[in-house]
């Protein structure tokens, strides 16, 4: 089997002359790269592409650790892949179920120098995992992090909800409920926060009863409406994590007789499609700009030889209160 050194010596050239030829150096004659060419071509030669990622020092892939393929995900996804198209990389996605194996498996790929950056959509994984990976390229999460040795692109979580309670208060509510996915992340801990700072301001007691947690899917919209309708005291308003958890609400509070908004308002969380069909306020995070970002980060830090030991970059992106009919 042909190998680089087959390929010098057929070409009268050094073994570095080729390396340089396959991996697209400026720094050789036309001459000397025709030659290279012709002895490749008549040989055959297909070269090793773990090798040329060597010589090249990069192999234009860029990883995605995403937990599931929900909606929200798809959406980051989608601007993720459409800057790494424009810029000539490839995405190898790692659904990560948020298995912290998994996540380091994917990490793993970093460290052995099998993609060239890593993207974390969302995370399971301690800060401190994450960073000891830093200086093997860049790693950018979709999500604050204040930690200064870690990049990220992210949405205010605080005001967001601050404005999402507060739209609710405008409009008369205090008896206001609230749902999340997973109640210990980042981003649900400053949604938590937001929500009991204005029920502080508005003097009222938290009512954990009305905080549902664990609630991603249409379903889990459906099952709290069940619930509200057995409790003595409902709220009034809900403030959802997720329009397709607020879909499930509506379709559900109207099945059991409620009105929308008159007897439940609601504002949901991401401004997907479903939301405009059903006529759903929300807070749009600008969900595909927050994945072009992240990969905007991560291409400026790998043009610049940047890791986490230095130059990473915080990238805040605005949210949109979308007002609708539901509340």
């Amino acid at each position: 089997m042909t190998n680089i050194k087959d390929i010098a010596m057929l070409a009268g050239v050094s073994v570095s002359t080729v390396s340089r030829v396959l991996s697209g150096h400026p720094y050789v004659s036309e001459e000397k790269r025709r030659r290279v060419q012709q002895v490749i071509d008549q040989q055959g030669y297909t070269p090793n592409a773990n090798a040329v990622h060597l010589i090249k020092g990069q192999t234009k892939t860029i990883g995605v650790i995403v937990p599931n393929s929900h909606s929200y995900f798809h959406a980051i996804l989608s601007g993720i892949m459409d800057e790494a198209s424009e810029a000539g990389y490839g995405t190898l996605l790692y659904q990560s179920r948020y298995d912290r194996k998994e996540e380091e498996q994917a990490l793993h790929l970093l460290r052995t120098k099998q993609i060239d950056g890593l993207i974390l959509c969302s995370r399971s994984l301690s800060v401190e995992k994450i960073a000891s990976y830093g200086t093997y390229g860049p790693i950018v999460t979709c999500e604050y992090i204040e930690d200064e040795r870690i990049s990220s692109v992210y949405t205010d979580h605080y005001d967001a909800f601050i404005a999402g309670m507060k739209h609710l208060t405008e409009h008369g509510h205090t008896d206001i409920g609230y749902c999340i996915g997973r109640a210990h992340s980042t981003s649900s801990q400053l949604r938590y926060k937001a929500y009991t700072s204005v029920l502080a301001e508005l003097g009222v007691p938290l009512n954990p009863e009305w905080i549902f947690d664990d609630s991603t899917e249409m379903k889990d919209g459906i099952r709290m409406v069940e619930k509200m309708m057995n409790m003595k005291k409902r709220p009034t308003a809900l403030l959802i994590t997720g329009d397709e958890v607020a879909a499930g609400v509506i379709l559900q509070a109207k099945a059991a007789g409620l009105r929308i908004p008159e007897d439940l308002a609601i504002v949901g969380f991401d401004n997907l499609p479903i939301s405009e069909a059903l006529k759903l306020t929300t807070i749009d995070q600008h969900l595909k700009r927050i994945g072009q970002e992240a990969f905007r980060a991560f291409h400026e830090m790998r043009k610049a030889g940047q890791t986490m030991t230095g130059g990473t970059i915080k990238r805040l992106i605005p949210f949109e209160l979308v007002k609708r009919s539901s509340v």
